[in-house]
């Protein structure tokens, strides 16, 4: 089982950059950037619930799992 995040996609539909989403969230552009391509081990909660919130989102339309 694999762990697919869809952040690129919600920010697509939201018409929104990896700058000015990091900026509204609050976290880096790095940790971002790391979060977007699946690169990071962990989330906080918080953070999910700040970008869901962002983006208009729910937080498995930002997580999904792949039986893979």
């Amino acid at each position: 089982m694999t762990i697919i995040i869809n952040l690129d996609v919600e920010m697509a539909k939201n018409k929104i950059s990896l700058t000015e989403l990091s900026e509204k969230v609050g976290i880096s552009m790095t940790n971002l950037s790391l979060l977007k391509t699946g690169k990071v081990k962990g989330i906080r909660f918080d953070t999910l619930e700040k970008l869901c919130r962002i983006l208009k989102c729910r937080p498995g339309d930002i997580l999904d799992v792949s039986e893979e």
